[in-house]
């Protein structure tokens, strides 16, 4: 009991004791975990001046973006331009809001109306623009969502044409943005009167280059010191992204000479007869070879990786290293085994006929329901479409002068309506095989109809030139893949290398085993590039996962093999270290050794006596203005050209650093710009200058000055 009354009497301290332990576990957890106090919600892809993008959001506009791209695009590609979408959306948006610009919705009644004002579909009888059919139409996509509704035959949701007003809106307050800034910008008389001096003062001078090449770059040493220093001066040049350096080693899965030999000794054996067991027969029977079998067509389908090909061919559409060799060969005789695009193959000249190289021919189409490329309003059947064409043929038949009029009025060849359904001199295998076969295969002023992937044709034969030999080809063709023995042997080497490896030094299990290393350096954390291997983003995902350490190995298969990947070294978001650095700043830190060397050398004060002593020659530049700052001999050297503008003339400079040597100047003549009563022509070229600065920089200085909080990698969006 006594024992109880001490707790009641110490309840409060127990409890900020559990408090506390409590709070610490939180706080254990909190800090084990550290993204849960400095990072951003793993829903949050972004934050851009404060807006917030959601990985939701971003991911819809991500999937609907990837359709329209399709396989144009990678999903990585397509994730970076819409990336880019939301962040200019962002940024324009804080300056819209600051400067309280909109877009009204009398304002978005202009920009439809100028917008569809040549839709046909929104026109009036007077073929002038009419605003209640267009509300009309947006009021029936309205009513129909979610299902589409057609515009110009293309299908289009209520939430299509949200979003289309969106993007108009977007657009014309980019505009009216871009519109207000220009407005400000002004060139004024005083600025006129300064690009006319840029542009009209000349000087005339006397130069001396001491280049810099005069001092051997093996005599210059730079220290990781020097490097380090120069970074630091310039730092703006050396701010980069985290990235990692990587080495990989390939192991492809690729058909040896074996795998090839094997291949082509099967492709041998179908040539000849064989015997084989029937089931029906309880026998042997004789199969027939590739090369006395009738049946060309399901012998190849039967032994080929390529179906066979029933259309003719000239020459020139023969595989260039075997044209010769299958064209001349007489009806039945065969070709190979050879080489031929990643296939090994024979051939044989199944048949042969004299065709046209080219033809001309006028047509009708009536398409059917389900045809390909059949417009939405397309109702008719298979067997109503092929009655229309069989009426209007019979009609043709006793009058084609009527062609042109049914073509017009029958014809869904948007293509060919306006020639009145002709299309003129093309070659020979141009269309789609049946209509191929008729124009080519019959004779000229043959009509007839036709049913192709697009529906019934009404053909007419207008002209053939030029008929010629022309070939049926046999092909069978084998893939040359590996054998199940060489895929085998490849797993084995890629897991026993990754395996020594992991224990040993990869560049020497390499070296021991005959493998090419490959080194990948600087990869950012949203590329999708592995050079070698093409899109890769496995392995640059992993190069960033938290808890994969400098050293670590990894197996990933990637097309037609694998990869053993080691992460070689990680960097940090910031300066470049000295090694990355070295390529640019060596060089500059050359020059600026090498000016030194040669300024501490020379003790001369005049020209002609700094050309005696470093054995070169006095040159002459005439007619320099400021606004093209290159001397003639020397390039483009903007400082010394500036500093021949700060002397008198006859005043000689003293010893100058310029951009490929040092330099003595002495000026000899300077002309001044002739004045003008007025430099208004002069005032406009300085704004037309801004404006044009506007328009190619103003959103990157405007996306410069942003805070953006980019959370892609670490959202696992890619």
């Amino acid at each position: 009991m006594a024992v109880l009354n001490k707790i009641r009497q110490r309840s409060l301290f127990l409890i900020l004791i559990i408090a506390l332990a409590l709070f610490s576990f939180v706080l254990a957890d909190l800090f084990k975990n550290s993204d849960a106090l400095t990072s951003k919600s793993q829903n949050i892809v972004a934050t851009i001046n404060g807006k917030d993008i959601t990985r939701e959001d971003f991911l819809q506009k991500v999937e609907i973006a990837q359709k329209r791209a399709g396989a144009s695009a990678t999903n990585t590609q397509v994730m970076n331009s819409v990336w880019e979408q939301e962040v200019r959306q962002a940024v324009m948006e804080t300056q819209y809001e600051a400067l309280g610009i909109s877009i009204e919705k009398d304002q978005m009644r202009d920009l439809l109306k100028t917008a569809m004002a040549t839709n046909p579909e929104f026109l009036n009888e007077a073929g002038m623009f009419d605003e209640n059919k267009l509300n009309e139409f947006i009021a029936n996509l309205k009513e129909l969502s979610p299902q589409p509704g057609f515009i110009g035959g293309q299908p289009l949701t209520f939430a299509d044409w949200v979003n289309y007003e969106k993007q108009l809106a977007n657009n014309a307050l980019n505009q009216n943005y871009f519109n207000l800034v220009k407005a400000g910008l002004t060139g004024t008389l005083a600025e006129g009167a300064i690009e006319h001096k840029l542009q009209g003062d000349k000087v005339d001078i006397k130069y001396v280059q001491v280049p810099f090449s005069s001092v051997a770059d093996s005599t210059i040493k730079v220290s990781k010191s020097d490097i380090s220093e120069y970074i630091k001066k310039h730092k703006k040049q050396f701010e980069v992204e985290a990235s990692r350096d990587i080495r990989y080693v390939e192991f492809k899965e690729a058909a040896t000479i074996e795998d090839e030999n094997a291949i082509k000794e099967e492709l041998t054996k179908l040539l000849n007869d064989r015997e084989e067991y029937s089931e029906g027969l309880k026998a042997n029977e004789t199969i027939a070879g590739f090369s006395k079998t009738e049946d060309n067509e399901r012998f190849v389908n039967s032994n080929s990786d390529i179906k066979f090909d029933s259309r003719f061919v000239f020459k020139s559409s023969l595989p260039t290293s075997v044209a010769d060799s299958i064209f001349n060969l007489n009806e039945g005789e065969i070709y190979g085994p050879y080489k031929d695009n990643g296939y090994f193959k024979v051939s044989k000249v199944a048949a042969v006929k004299q065709i046209p190289d080219s033809a001309k021919v006028r047509h009708i189409l009536i398409p059917f329901l389900g045809a390909q490329s059949a417009a939405p309003d397309v109702t008719q059947s298979e067997a109503q479409a092929k009655a229309t064409a069989d009426s209007l043929l019979t009609v043709l038949k006793s009058n084609k002068s009527k062609f042109g009029d049914f073509v017009k009025e029958y014809s869904s060849d948007q293509g060919s309506i306006q020639n009145e359904g002709r299309y003129d001199w093309h070659p020979y295998n141009t269309m789609v095989p049946e209509f191929n076969d008729f124009e080519f295969e019959g004779k000229v002023g043959d009509l007839g109809v036709v049913k192709t992937i697009f529906g019934y044709h009404i053909i007419e034969i207008e002209g053939q030139k030029n008929k010629k030999r022309a070939v049926q080809v046999a092909t069978i063709a084998r893939k040359i893949e590996p054998s199940e023995a060489t895929i085998s042997k490849v797993f084995r080497d890629a897991a026993n290398f990754e395996r020594k490896a992991a224990e040993n030094d990869f560049q020497e299990i390499a070296t021991e085993n005959k493998f090419t290393v490959r080194p990948v350096n600087g990869i950012k954390a949203l590329d999708e590039n592995i050079p070698g291997v093409g899109n890769q983003r496995p392995i640059v995902r992993w190069t960033f996962e938290e808890g994969v350490e400098v050293g670590a190995i990894k197996r990933f298969n990637v097309t037609d093999g694998y990869v053993i990947a080691q992460l070689v070294a990680k960097h940090k978001e910031g300066l470049q270290s000295v090694e990355d650095a070295s390529a640019i700043a060596i060089p500059a830190i050359r020059k600026e050794k090498k000016a030194k060397i040669i300024r501490d050398r020379i003790t001369v004060n005049t020209l002609e006596d700094l050309a005696a002593a470093e054995n070169t020659t006095v040159r002459t530049a005439s007619a320099v203005t400021m606004k093209s700052p290159t001397l003639a001999g020397a390039g483009r050297e903007p400082i010394i050209v500036g500093a021949a503008f700060g002397l008198n003339e006859g005043e000689t400079s003293q010893l100058i650093d310029g951009a490929n040597g040092v330099y003595m100047i002495q000026v000899t003549k300077v002309t001044p710009a002739v004045e003008l009563d007025n430099y208004q022509t002069y005032a406009n070229q300085v704004e037309a200058q801004k404006v044009s600065v506007v328009t190619a920089k103003l959103y990157t200085a405007l996306k410069e000055a942003a805070a953006i909080e980019d959370n892609r990698a670490k959202t696992q969006i890619q």
